[in-house]
């Protein structure tokens, strides 16, 4: 028997087909296409969920106490709950819509939880510290040939480089989002997962470099008499990291956190793996490794951070993305 007999018995000289072609089910059609990630998601859950018991263990430490009962925390639980409930009820998606959908909630859920961590933790670990690196870091910027206070005093003087700053500095919340939204549209799960596990070792390194380098930054440390423009970090460190060393500050709510850490800079470091990720695909290239690189030019001076934190934050995505390229070899493979 032939191959062609074994599929459509013969009468004579007419073939008839037993039935209907079989045609794979819509669902499982829509999945062939997407990448297969050598990351599984239920890595980057244990690893988020192993740093809340982490975070929560600094807090505890440093007798620090996260208040319900306030706005920001209405916020965060408005946000991540509703990611958490999305992703369940789409875990088995029935069109190409739903597994789309189900993608970017779980990645922006992994997202936003490892940020609100980090953030959350460099509390406790400011608490932690002592001393202050201001004179080290504004040091090593001057055998550098860095003038932060020139820097300072040209944006101060142009108020539309003033509100471009401020813009291109924001730009560390809305690259994300449509960074993995892409992934989502285009089943780019190795892309998303490989961003997700890179940030998140970014966060790790950057906090655990925090301690060795606090620092009130440079408006704090070099800019003596009025303040002609208030960046968008104002003078936080200055203000916060003595207070919770002093034990004045204990009850921290979620709509108040305020970055504390100056060296590493993560929105540096937050660049790097944002360049990384958007690199490979051309259409995020040419559209957000501009905004990053104007999130860079940005930093010294909404941030408040030195040359020498910016170099070291991109030193931390330096190393975050060797570590998951030596970790996942492999870009992608197709489901086949």
């Amino acid at each position: 028997m032939n191959e062609l007999s074994s599929i459509y018995p013969t009468d004579g000289a007419i073939l008839r087909p037993l039935g209907p072609p079989r045609r794979v089910p819509a669902a499982r059609a829509l999945l062939l296409p997407e990448q297969v990630s050598r990351l599984p998601a239920a890595w980057l859950i244990y690893a988020v969920g192993a740093s809340a018991v982490v975070v929560a263990a600094m807090m505890a430490q440093a007798r620090l106490i996260l208040v319900p009962n306030t706005l920001g925390f209405a916020a965060a639980v408005a946000v991540l709950l509703p990611l958490a409930l999305a992703r369940f009820w789409l875990r088995k998606p029935l069109s190409l819509r739903q597994r789309q959908l189900g993608a970017f909630c779980e990645d922006t859920l992994v997202f936003v939880a490892t940020a609100l961590l980090g953030v959350l933790a460099s509390y406790p670990a400011a608490a932690a510290t002592s001393g202050f690196a201001d004179p080290a870091l504004a040091h090593i910027d001057r055998l550098l040939h860095f003038d932060w206070l020139a820097w300072y005093g040209f944006v101060a003087r142009h108020p539309v480089l003033q509100h471009a700053g401020a813009v291109a500095y924001g730009a560390i919340y809305a690259t994300p989002l449509l960074m993995l939204g892409y992934f989502a549209v285009h089943g780019r799960r190795c892309d998303a997962r490989r961003f997700l596990g890179t940030f998140w070792l970014a966060v790790v390194l950057t906090l655990a470099l925090f301690p060795l380098f606090p620092a009130a930054g440079p408006l704090a440390y070099l800019w003596h008499g009025p303040i002609p423009y208030m960046p968008t970090s104002a003078l936080y460190q200055e203000q916060l990291i003595p207070a919770l060393r002093a034990r004045q500050m204990i009850d921290i709510d979620l709509g108040a956190l305020r970055g504390l850490v100056c060296a590493p800079s993560f929105h540096a470091a937050s660049a790097g793996v944002f360049i990384a990720a958007a690199w490979p695909v051309p259409r995020l290239r040419w559209t957000l490794v501009p905004v990053n690189v104007a999130m860079l030019l940005a930093t010294p001076v909404e941030g408040t951070h030195y040359l020498t934190d910016i170099i070291a934050g991109g030193l931390v995505a330096v190393a975050a993305i060797l570590v998951v390229n030596v970790v996942l070899p492999a870009r992608s493979r197709t489901a086949a």
